[in-house]
């Protein structure tokens, strides 16, 4: 693996063919650029309800906000070290928080997405009912970053409340419901709980077929690097690090030619597929570093 050629090829693919939002995200996290640089592009996503919609998320080509696109929005500010940050709190988080809390049915928690989805094109997976229920995803990773940062705010109350309750009762083996739930947990604020709950998932998640352990598995499956992208979150436990380095070196050779990451599910149009490379590009590189995979 030469370590230098996939970094090249893949700021190639990134300056030619990422959103601003990306390239910035890039430039942080690779180029020590500043990270107020990535707060100022996604600020271009946020509306005057405080939530974030226009297809941040590019799934949904929806201008209007949505629960995940500010789970999204957060964990990028998250990404770059600004959810603590005073005024991008009173810019944009505490707002984006107050959009959830005024959507959220009861009993607390935010939908999976809103029905003005329903109206642009879409992805079928994003289709609302008229009257969406609480969904533990997003919630359980909204309230986690918000629990990680010590974000004060009503919501994070009655969305943690939504979160134990859900968790508790759900026996899912869903990655888009596991990670969400493993998120929330690590940054819970009853430890012991916490940890009971985290056992449980733990071991429901080594049943077979959970993870991907076959790097030649195709279709969406996920594989412990998308499960662990970082070697300090909790779910790094289940993964030997043999294991482990195994699979980042599926993830370094699964670099297409034009420098960038393939995406495995069909993507509302050709120029959507663009958007979703670029980012998962940014977060390969993300992950291979986090693992000493660029040094």
């Amino acid at each position: 693996m030469d370590k230098n050629l996939i970094m090249e090829r893949a700021k190639g693919f990134i300056w030619k063919n990422a959103r601003l939002l990306d390239r910035r995200s890039f430039a942080f996290l690779f180029l020590a650029a500043p990270a107020e640089e990535v707060a100022s592009a996604l600020a271009a996503y946020q509306n005057a309800d405080g939530g974030f919609g226009n297809a941040l998320e590019p799934d949904k080509r929806c201008p209007e906000s949505q629960p995940v696109d500010v789970q999204v929005a957060f964990e990028i500010l998250d990404m770059a070290g600004l959810m603590t940050d005073l005024r991008i709190q009173q810019e944009m988080v505490l707002p984006a928080c107050d959009f959830l809390q005024s959507i959220a049915p009861v009993p607390g928690g935010v939908p999976f997405s809103l029905p003005s989805v329903n109206l642009y094109p879409h992805a079928p997976w994003w289709q609302a009912p008229d009257n969406p229920p609480a969904a533990i995803n997003p919630t359980a990773a909204i309230v986690g970053v918000l629990l990680k940062n010590r974000v004060s705010h009503p919501f994070v109350r009655q969305g943690t409340a939504y979160c134990w309750g859900e968790i508790e009762r759900s026996q899912t083996t869903e990655y888009h419901d596991l990670v969400p739930m493993v998120g929330f947990l690590e940054h819970a604020p009853e430890p012991e709980r916490a940890g009971r709950d985290l056992a449980r998932i733990t071991e429901r998640m080594q049943s077979s077929g959970v993870v991907a352990y076959d790097p030649n598995a195709t279709g969406y499956v996920h594989f412990p690097p998308e499960w662990a992208p970082t070697p300090t979150v909790y779910l790094k436990r289940l993964f030997p690090d043999e294991v482990m380095a195994q699979h980042l070196e599926y993830l370094a050779a699964r670099q297409q030619p034009d420098g960038g990451w393939p995406i495995t599910w069909e993507p509302v149009s050709p120029f959507v597929a663009g958007e979703w490379r670029g980012w998962v590009t940014v977060m390969a590189l993300r992950t291979l570093q986090a693992y000493h995979m660029l040094d």
